[in-house]
């Protein structure tokens, strides 16, 4: 006994795996500067987009979240990985089989078969049970299995960032719907103005007040919000028709909605700085986490190779020779014991695939630490784009309410002969402007919110769900 323990011992010992280290190591937060104060912001509740005020809205939302094909995808990943996770646990669980055949064959004479059937013709059969169980003396399959469930969870958590990628991007275009309706409502406002004051200078010509001069200036000014109108309502298709994809229907989808009321004001979270726990947010962190933890355990799996494999081997059944005797006491058969399978020369295989479950964890440890550079950025941008936007709205509506004074004394200035109307061409295109930039940046701003909310995670904590980063 001593003798074989000892030979078990250097077997162990040869059939040790080589040294294999990462390349690749995750980047720690306190790099990030998320780790240097207590910069906090509100967790943003899991449907933030109710927050904008617009049932129609939720209405797209949940039609998007229910049958958009980006959503198919990842739930499909998802049903992958869970039975990937189901097969690693079959596999560490007893085998058992039935196998059973009859075959008509000339038995060689001069074989394993004494006469009288040697050199016959005769019905061969078998029929018997099979046991086998590979005993996880080492781990591997218990690995096998962490490596496995790792993955469903980072499959379950593609699904989260994918809902959330959904819902940013129907957020995102139906603020660009509304954009395009106010814009419509803005030039169809200047149009009915413009067309009044056209029909003024015609009446003011008739009876020699005014010349053709001001009815072209007019016109321009007419043509010029009619111009904006084209290119609103052409906006307002197009977002309905990208609403209707994103919402996994088809050409009807867009017929049923209706105009917006999105409120251009409403507020969302607005943090002072990225927070603290901005990485326990993402649910796309969590996923990058979750598949360092995979790639671990496959590396761990390789590594577990190069030790033996011992399987625990039974059977019991019938074996005969001719129909009749099959099923007779003296044809049953059993057998059982244990089998060993150790690696001893495999031309560098097992070597290369250790090399390859390493690259594969450095693989993952880079796309992990990519991942955690642009959450820290987007964060950041949006951050900063929300205050940015928010100063440049304020003087915006300096500059729009300084037009409308500007046009409103030239207007009294053209009513009492003193000034053309070719003097109003320049203010009340700069005033179509003015307005036209000011509900840019309402929606930018809004737009900004968004994105903001989707930075922060979307309604995602990872430690809510025992995640651990």
């Amino acid at each position: 006994m001593k003798r074989f323990a000892l030979a078990i011992g250097l077997l162990l010992a040869g059939c040790s795996a080589p040294q294999t280290h990462p390349a690749v190591a995750p980047i720690a937060p306190d790099r990030l500067g998320l780790g240097l104060g207590d910069a906090q912001a509100p967790l943003v509740a899991a449907d933030w987009w109710r927050g904008l005020g617009d049932a129609q809205l939720d209405r797209i939302m949940a039609d998007a979240l229910s049958g958009n094909p980006s959503l198919d995808i990842a739930l499909a990943r998802l049903r992958q990985a869970e039975s990937v996770l189901a097969s690693r646990r079959a596999d560490n669980g007893p085998d058992v089989s039935l196998n059973a055949q009859e075959q008509y064959s000339r038995i060689s004479g001069r074989y394993t078969i004494p006469p009288p059937f040697a050199g016959t013709t005769q019905w061969l059969g078998q029929a018997q049970a099979n046991l086998n169980w590979t005993i996880d003396l080492f781990g591997r399959q218990a690995t096998a299995i962490g490596a496995a469930r790792a993955s469903t969870r980072a499959a379950a958590l593609d699904v989260t960032a994918a809902r959330l990628a959904i819902a940013s991007a129907v957020a995102q275009t139906y603020v660009e719907l509304a954009r395009a309706e106010q814009q419509a409502a803005i030039a169809r406002s200047t149009i009915a103005t413009r067309s009044n004051s056209l029909t003024l200078i015609q009446a003011r010509i008739r009876n020699n007040l005014a010349s053709q001069l001001d009815a072209t200036g007019a016109r321009t000014l007419l043509a010029q919000a009619q111009v904006a109108l084209a290119r609103a309502e052409a906006q307002t298709a197009l977002s309905r028709n990208a609403l209707a994809a994103l919402a996994g229907r088809g050409l009807d989808y867009p017929a049923t909605i209706t105009p917006t009321r999105l409120g251009f004001d409403t507020a969302l979270p607005m943090p002072a700085a990225v927070p603290a726990d901005l990485l326990s947010r993402r649910p796309d962190i969590a996923a990058a986490l979750a598949r360092i933890e995979a790639a671990s355990a496959g590396q761990e799996v390789a590594r577990k190779a190069f030790l033996p494999n011992v399987n625990l081997m039974a059977l019991a059944g019938f074996q005969a020779v001719g129909l009749g005797n099959l099923f007779t006491t003296d044809a049953a058969t059993a057998g059982v014991g244990p089998a060993i399978h150790l690696p001893i020369f495999d031309g560098g295989r097992l070597r290369a695939g250790l090399a390859g479950a390493t690259a594969a964890l450095d693989l993952a440890t880079a796309d992990y630490n990519n991942r955690v550079v642009g959450a820290v950025r987007e964060a950041a941008d949006a951050v900063t784009r929300s205050r940015t936007i928010a100063t440049e709205r304020t003087r915006q509506r300096e500059v729009v309410r300084g037009l409308a004074e500007t046009r409103r004394l030239n207007a009294i200035r053209v009513s009492t002969g003193l000034q053309s109307q070719l003097g109003l061409i320049d203010p009340d295109i700069r005033q179509l402007e003015a307005q036209q930039a000011d509900i840019n940046l309402a929606a930018d701003a809004v737009q900004a919110r968004i994105a903001l909310a989707v930075a922060l995670g979307g309604g995602f904590s990872s430690s809510s769900q025992g995640i651990t980063q």
